[in-house]
């Protein structure tokens, strides 16, 4: 299975695609997707429409795995991100690829095994777990890199916990 993970921003976006075979995680590709502050919301947000429908094209993921809002006190971050949110979950649904959506939470608990981790930790866990050299470069790119683990530690699990549902019953 492959999973496109999202960080989603206005600024940066950050995305991670990782494949998943027989238990073992490969990083396929991971970066950032930046727009200027100079430019207009509409335009920034098309290029980010344009650059996620490319990357969906071009990989053609099993699943696309979007960190949800995490509300801070400036709310006009939260309206920025839940605008980056919106075009990301366009861009899946106009591509047919079903979409996952994790907390913060969620992700440090399926990646690090404690929700309070701190992003260090996850970091390295993510290092670890794709027996990288090194963390995914920048931070945004890590973090979505994260969020595609999640999707396929809690997908696996899911779909084990459905075949032992129906072989017990």
């Amino acid at each position: 299975m492959l999973a496109l993970g999202i960080d989603p921003g206005t600024a940066t976006t950050g995305f991670g695609l990782v494949r998943e075979e027989d238990g073992a995680y490969q990083l396929v590709d991971c970066g950032v997707i930046l727009t200027s502050a100079q430019e207009p919301m509409p335009q920034r947000l098309l290029l980010l429409h344009n650059h996620l429908l490319a990357l969906l094209a071009a990989h053609r993921p099993d699943a696309v795995a979007v960190e949800e809002l995490f509300f801070n006190k400036n709310v006009r971050t939260a309206i920025a991100v839940g605008q980056a949110r919106g075009v990301v979950l366009l861009a899946a649904a106009q591509a047919g690829v079903p979409v996952y959506e994790y907390t913060p939470l969620q992700v440090k608990q399926a990646v690090v095994g404690y929700g309070r981790a701190e992003k260090h930790q996850v970091q390295e866990m993510v290092r670890i777990l794709l027996a990288l050299d090194s963390i995914p470069q920048p931070d945004d790119a890590a973090d979505a890199v994260a969020v595609a683990l999640c999707h396929l530690q809690s997908f696996n699990l899911y779909r084990k916990l459905a075949e032992a549902t129906q072989q017990g019953g």
